[in-house]
Protein backbone atom coordinates (compact mmCIF):
# COMPACT_ATOMS: atom_id res chain seq x y z
CA UNK A 1 0.00 0.00 0.00
CA UNK A 2 2.98 3.01 0.70
CA UNK A 3 4.82 1.99 -2.36
CA UNK A 4 1.42 2.44 -4.60
CA UNK A 5 0.88 5.60 -2.52
CA UNK A 6 4.80 6.32 -3.61
CA UNK A 7 3.91 5.50 -7.33
CA UNK A 8 0.75 8.40 -6.88
CA UNK A 9 2.88 10.35 -5.31
CA UNK A 10 6.22 10.50 -8.21
CA UNK A 11 3.30 11.00 -10.82
CA UNK A 12 1.56 14.33 -8.71
CA UNK A 13 4.93 15.18 -8.35
CA UNK A 14 5.79 15.56 -11.78
CA UNK A 15 2.44 17.67 -12.65
CA UNK A 16 3.27 19.88 -9.53
CA UNK A 17 6.90 20.61 -10.69
CA UNK A 18 5.96 21.02 -14.01
CA UNK A 19 3.41 23.71 -13.15
CA UNK A 20 5.87 25.15 -10.58
CA UNK A 21 9.23 25.36 -11.63
CA UNK A 22 10.76 23.52 -9.13
CA UNK A 23 14.21 24.40 -8.38
CA UNK A 24 17.49 22.19 -8.68
CA UNK A 25 19.87 24.41 -9.14
CA UNK A 26 22.70 21.36 -8.18
CA UNK A 27 21.54 18.19 -8.98
CA UNK A 28 23.00 16.80 -11.64
CA UNK A 29 19.95 16.53 -13.40
CA UNK A 30 19.96 16.55 -17.42
CA UNK A 31 16.35 18.38 -17.73
CA UNK A 32 15.64 21.36 -17.16
CA UNK A 33 14.70 22.71 -13.37
CA UNK A 34 11.15 23.52 -14.90
CA UNK A 35 10.70 20.49 -16.54
CA UNK A 36 9.03 16.98 -14.83
CA UNK A 37 11.60 14.99 -14.74
CA UNK A 38 14.03 17.57 -12.82
CA UNK A 39 13.00 16.28 -9.47
CA UNK A 40 12.20 12.34 -10.13
CA UNK A 41 15.00 10.45 -8.15
CA UNK A 42 18.15 10.22 -10.21
CA UNK A 43 19.53 7.14 -8.87
CA UNK A 44 17.98 3.47 -7.74
CA UNK A 45 17.17 3.18 -4.42
CA UNK A 46 16.15 7.28 -4.03
CA UNK A 47 12.93 9.25 -4.24
CA UNK A 48 12.07 13.09 -5.18
CA UNK A 49 11.30 15.28 -1.92
CA UNK A 50 10.82 18.86 -2.20
CA UNK A 51 11.54 21.38 0.22
CA UNK A 52 8.99 24.48 0.32
CA UNK A 53 10.33 27.22 1.74
CA UNK A 54 9.99 31.25 1.55
CA UNK A 55 12.64 30.93 -1.44
CA UNK A 56 10.36 28.43 -3.56
CA UNK A 57 10.00 24.74 -3.96
CA UNK A 58 13.34 22.99 -3.66
CA UNK A 59 13.98 19.49 -4.89
CA UNK A 60 15.86 16.85 -3.75
CA UNK A 61 16.66 12.95 -4.08
CA UNK A 62 16.86 10.97 -0.87
CA UNK A 63 17.87 7.16 0.05
CA UNK A 64 15.01 6.07 2.62
CA UNK A 65 16.01 4.29 5.57
CA UNK A 66 12.68 3.10 6.97
CA UNK A 67 14.22 -0.36 8.80
CA UNK A 68 16.09 -0.48 12.02
CA UNK A 69 18.82 -1.90 9.87
CA UNK A 70 19.10 0.87 7.54
CA UNK A 71 18.30 3.95 10.11
CA UNK A 72 21.23 2.48 12.41
CA UNK A 73 23.41 2.56 9.52
CA UNK A 74 22.36 6.05 7.86
CA UNK A 75 25.08 7.97 6.66
CA UNK A 76 28.02 6.33 8.56
CA UNK A 77 31.03 5.93 6.56
CA UNK A 78 30.02 8.11 3.59
CA UNK A 79 33.23 10.30 2.34
CA UNK A 80 30.94 12.12 0.47
CA UNK A 81 27.30 13.20 -0.32
CA UNK A 82 25.92 14.72 -3.93
CA UNK A 83 24.61 18.26 -3.45
CA UNK A 84 20.53 17.86 -3.25
CA UNK A 85 20.93 14.55 -2.25
CA UNK A 86 20.56 13.06 1.04
CA UNK A 87 18.49 10.36 3.47
CA UNK A 88 15.24 10.62 5.19
CA UNK A 89 14.74 8.81 8.20
CA UNK A 90 11.26 7.13 8.42
CA UNK A 91 9.77 6.76 11.95
CA UNK A 92 6.82 4.77 12.59
CA UNK A 93 5.49 7.13 15.39
CA UNK A 94 5.88 11.00 15.68
CA UNK A 95 8.15 11.32 19.26
CA UNK A 96 11.44 13.31 20.37
CA UNK A 97 14.60 12.08 18.87
CA UNK A 98 17.55 11.82 19.14
CA UNK A 99 20.82 11.64 16.63
CA UNK A 100 24.86 11.93 16.73
CA UNK A 101 27.75 11.35 14.31
CA UNK A 102 29.53 8.68 14.95
CA UNK A 103 31.14 7.39 12.40
CA UNK A 104 30.08 9.45 9.99
CA UNK A 105 33.02 11.33 8.28
CA UNK A 106 30.79 14.64 6.75
CA UNK A 107 29.64 17.52 8.41
CA UNK A 108 25.57 17.39 7.66
CA UNK A 109 22.54 19.48 8.47
CA UNK A 110 19.73 17.17 10.49
CA UNK A 111 16.35 18.74 9.74
CA UNK A 112 13.29 16.89 11.92
CA UNK A 113 10.14 16.92 10.83
CA UNK A 114 6.56 15.90 12.45
CA UNK A 115 4.04 14.01 10.95
CA UNK A 116 2.44 16.60 8.88
CA UNK A 117 5.99 17.47 7.43
CA UNK A 118 6.37 20.78 9.02
CA UNK A 119 9.98 21.49 10.10
CA UNK A 120 10.20 21.30 13.55
CA UNK A 121 14.37 21.56 14.29
CA UNK A 122 17.10 21.81 12.43
CA UNK A 123 20.73 21.19 13.55
CA UNK A 124 23.16 23.00 11.46
CA UNK A 125 26.81 21.95 10.07
CA UNK A 126 26.72 19.14 12.60
CA UNK A 127 30.52 18.01 13.92
CA UNK A 128 31.34 14.70 12.09
CA UNK A 129 32.21 11.45 14.39
CA UNK A 130 30.64 13.53 17.26
CA UNK A 131 28.96 11.07 20.06
CA UNK A 132 27.43 14.16 21.22
CA UNK A 133 23.19 13.94 21.22
CA UNK A 134 21.20 15.92 18.52
CA UNK A 135 17.71 16.28 19.67
CA UNK A 136 15.03 17.09 17.59
CA UNK A 137 13.48 19.59 20.28
CA UNK A 138 10.31 18.89 19.31
CA UNK A 139 7.89 15.18 18.24
CA UNK A 140 9.13 14.30 14.80
CA UNK A 141 8.03 11.36 12.51
CA UNK A 142 11.21 12.23 9.85
CA UNK A 143 14.63 12.91 9.56
CA UNK A 144 15.87 14.41 6.73
CA UNK A 145 19.86 14.29 6.82
CA UNK A 146 21.93 16.54 3.63
CA UNK A 147 25.51 18.16 3.63
CA UNK A 148 26.07 20.82 5.84
CA UNK A 149 25.33 24.08 4.54
CA UNK A 150 22.15 23.00 1.87
CA UNK A 151 19.59 24.35 4.91
CA UNK A 152 21.46 28.36 4.66
CA UNK A 153 21.79 27.59 0.79
CA UNK A 154 17.89 26.80 0.32
CA UNK A 155 16.50 29.19 3.27
CA UNK A 156 15.26 26.40 4.88
CA UNK A 157 13.75 27.25 8.06
CA UNK A 158 11.27 25.71 11.38
CA UNK A 159 8.02 26.15 9.81
CA UNK A 160 8.41 25.51 5.89
CA UNK A 161 6.85 21.82 4.55
CA UNK A 162 8.75 18.77 3.14
CA UNK A 163 6.16 17.54 0.77
CA UNK A 164 7.07 13.46 0.41
CA UNK A 165 4.60 10.64 0.58
CA UNK A 166 6.02 9.47 3.84
CA UNK A 167 4.33 12.86 5.75
CA UNK A 168 0.56 13.67 5.99
CA UNK A 169 -0.60 17.25 5.58
CA UNK A 170 -2.17 19.01 8.34
CA UNK A 171 -6.32 18.32 7.94
CA UNK A 172 -7.81 21.30 7.27
CA UNK A 173 -10.08 23.16 9.60
CA UNK A 174 -13.54 22.04 9.62
CA UNK A 175 -16.15 24.25 8.21
CA UNK A 176 -18.96 22.37 9.24
CA UNK A 177 -21.19 23.80 11.71
CA UNK A 178 -23.31 22.26 14.55
CA UNK A 179 -26.79 22.04 13.81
Amino acid sequence: MMRAARQSFLIGLSLLIGLSGCSAETAPAPASASSPGACLAQAAGEEPLVLLTATGAHCLSVEVADTPETRSRGLMWRRSLVPDRGMLFEFEAERPLSFWMKNTYIPLDIVFIAADGRVVHIARATVPHSLEPIPSGAPAAGVLEVSAGTADRLGLAPGDRVDHPFFAPAPAPSTDKAP
